[in-house]
C-alpha cells in the first residue's frame, strides 16, 4: 500500500485528484472534472477507477443519475497517519525509497519539458536553485511555515486559460552533522 500512495503523490495527476478529495472530504467526477477542467474526462474516470482498485480512493455514495450511476469518492487512507508512522519508525530505506519517487517525479517532468521542441525556460519560468542555510530547529520551522502560508493560496486556484499547472517542490536535506 505504501507504495501505491508514493505513486499518487509522485503523478502530478493522482496527486491533484488525492489532495483535493482530501481537502474537499468528498466529490463526484462531475465535480472533479470541473474543477480540474484541464484532464480529459476519460483520464480522470481511469485514475479514479485505478486509485479506488488501488485502495487509496473509497466510493462513499452511488446516486442515480439518468440512467447511469454517479459515484462520489473519497480519500480510503488516513494521509496523516501514514506519513507519520514512516517518520516515527525512522524507516531509513522507506523513507529513502519515498524520496527516490518524489525526485523521480520532478525528473519525468523535466524530461519531457526539455523534449519539447517549444521549450521556452524563461517564459515559462521553469528553475530550480539550492539555498545553503545555517538555521535551528525553530528558524526552520518558522520558515517552512511561512512557505506555506504563500503556497496555501494557491491550492484553491482553479485552472483558466492564464494559469499553468506547474509543481513546486521543497526539500529539506538532513543536517550535515546527523548522527551516525
Amino acid at each position: 500500500m505504501e507504495q501505491k500512495v508514493m505513486d499518487c503523490f509522485t503523478h502530478p495527476i493522482k496527486c491533484k485528484l488525492l489532495l483535493e478529495l482530501y481537502s474537499a472530504g468528498k466529490a463526484t467526477a462531475k465535480q472533479l472534472a470541473e474543477i480540474y477542467n484541464d484532464i480529459p474526462q476519460a483520464t480522470l474516470y481511469r485514475y479514479l477507477k485505478r486509485m479506488t482498485n488501488d485502495g487509496i480512493l473509497k466510493v462513499v455514495e452511488e446516486t442515480q443519475v439518468r440512467g447511469t450511476m454517479e459515484k462520489t469518492y473519497a480519500v480510503a487512507i488516513d494521509l496523516d497517519s501514514s506519513r507519520q508512522e514512516l517518520v516515527g519508525e525512522n524507516a531509513g530505506d522507506a523513507y529513502m525509497q519515498m524520496f527516490m519517487q518524489y525526485v523521480f517525479g520532478f525528473i519525468k517532468q523535466f524530461q519531457e519539458y526539455c523534449q519539447n521542441p517549444n521549450i521556452d525556460i524563461s517564459k515559462d519560468q521553469s528553475g530550480f536553485s539550492l539555498a545553503p542555510i545555517y538555521a535551528n530547529d525553530e528558524e526552520l520551522a518558522s520558515a517552512i511555515a511561512e512557505y506555506a502560508k504563500i503556497i496555501q493560496p494557491l491550492y484553491k486556484n482553479q485552472p483558466t486559460p492564464d494559469r499553468k499547472l506547474r509543481t513546486l517542490g521543497l526539500i529539506i536535506s538532513p543536517p550535515e552533522n546527523y548522527s551516525k
